[in-house]
């Protein structure tokens, strides 16, 4: 019997699905993932219900299937994760075909639902879905955060850190599958292990993961900016398997909008923060993301946000146009007048200004030789990346496929050329 797992939305919830695929394999089933050609038996869709645009996709994907079950293509249809956690009774009413709703936490009961139980012995176990060569380690579940624009805690609850012994468990068996970088990811880093230590942990966890022998990069994906434990910096500068990389969105700079946001900081300690990374990690790579058009950003305070993004020149940065999002502090307390044709123009703006910015600071790699791990083999070129890149999100490396190369192993590469989001080079 075939099952295929559909993942929709962020790599938290992509490796919910690389655990509930491991599951299922060793109860017999054969087991896919995003396969949208194989026909299944059962399929299950691991849906996002973050965004609006996130939430039309998940509802389409669902509707889809739905079709394929009344033609007989399948046998059963599950659907699980956020969209099912924030809206089950409304999708159980409107769509009877499925034959279940489960929130985030509900993996067992999947199982149960297709007459198997939870192994618990399986579960630091996962079928990765990424390349063999990288892997998400999600840290922690949740977020006790109070930003007013975000539903995710009213979606996943408060925060529930995994112990540092599991998580070094699950990543020794990534690491013995061939894994090389690890990806730590939570919907915040930065409070890592409060909730079972007492204390901001992610240093503790960053020290005993160095230890593995195998793992060549670990790499920070969203940490907030307040209260970050600035231990992590001086590991970074100093422990060569943590990449000099660090995801930390900002939001904004205009000390109004972030206490409208509910950020708990105001520019003067965030701007230390992020200087602290510039001084003591010279070559540290910065990725950002920021919200334009949120309820009370004046044009002067949009300006501002501009004039900080030109001067500190981060090298990764993402934008989003606001939206309210139901249920959250902001849709209940704040009017959302600025229209949509502002906040789009707002947020391309950002854009232009960093695309101008990504293109001059990759203009100066071109003559220096880095590292590169090659993902996989495209169009005429074998495609990597250097330390200072996530997968998927960040600048590539394109090498011509003139000479064989291997992927997830690591070559020595100059930079012969640069684009906006692009880097050219050859192995020396």
């Amino acid at each position: 019997m075939i099952l295929n797992i559909l993942t929709l939305g962020c790599s938290k919830n992509l490796v919910d699905s690389e655990h509930l695929l491991a599951q299922f394999r060793a109860t017999g089933y054969r087991v896919v993932h995003n396969d949208y050609d194989t026909p299944s038996d059962v399929v299950i869709i691991n849906t996002c219900g973050f965004i609006l645009d996130a939430k039309e996709e998940s509802v389409d994907t669902i509707l889809s299937y739905i079709e394929q079950k009344r033609e007989g293509r399948i046998e059963k249809l599950f659907v699980m994760g956020c969209l099912s956690e924030r809206y089950r009774e409304e999708l159980t009413e409107e769509m009877p075909e499925v034959d279940g709703f489960f929130g985030v936490w509900e993996m067992p009961s999947i199982l149960e639902a297709m007459g198997t139980r939870l192994d618990q012995r399986l579960l630091s176990e996962r079928v990765l879905t990424t390349p063999s060569h990288y892997a998400y380690l999600k840290i922690s579940e949740g977020c006790n955060r109070t930003c007013s624009f975000c539903a995710i805690p009213g979606i996943r609850g408060p925060q529930q850190s995994i112990s540092i012994e599991d998580l070094i468990s699950e990543s020794n068996n990534l690491v013995n599958n061939g894994v090389k970088e690890l990806i730590l990811i939570a919907q915040d880093l930065t409070n890592y292990g409060i909730d079972l230590y007492g204390r901001r942990a992610l240093p503790d966890l960053l020290k005993e993961l160095v230890k593995i022998s195998g793992l060549e990069w670990i790499r920070l994906h969203y940490a907030y900016p307040t209260g970050f434990p600035e231990e992590v910096i001086d590991l970074m500068a100093s422990e060569d398997k943590i990449c000099n990389y660090m995801d930390i969105p900002i939001q904004h700079v205009n000390n109004q909008v972030l206490s409208a946001m509910g950020r708990g900081h105001d520019r003067e300690r965030l701007e230390n923060l992020l200087e602290k990374f510039r001084k003591h990690i010279p070559d540290v790579t910065l990725r950002t993301t920021v919200l334009t058009g949120f309820p009370g950003e004046t044009e002067e305070a949009f300006q501002e946000l501009m004039e900080f993004i030109g001067a500190f020149r981060f090298e990764r940065l993402g934008v989003f146009p606001y939206s309210h999002e139901e249920d959250t502090p902001a849709s209940k307390n704040f009017q959302d007048k600025i229209t949509e044709k502002v906040k789009s123009g707002r947020a391309e703006a950002i854009m232009a200004l960093q695309q101008e910015i990504s293109l001059e600071l990759n203009k100066q790699k071109i003559g220096k030789i880095f590292r590169v791990l090659v993902d996989r083999r495209e169009e005429g070129y074998f495609v990597g990346r250097t330390q200072y890149d996530s997968p998927e999100v960040d600048n590539e490396v394109l090498i011509p496929d003139d000479q064989m190369l291997s992927t997830g192993k690591f070559y020595l590469v100059r930079i012969t050329g640069a684009a906006e989001f692009d880097l050219y080079g050859e192995v020396v």
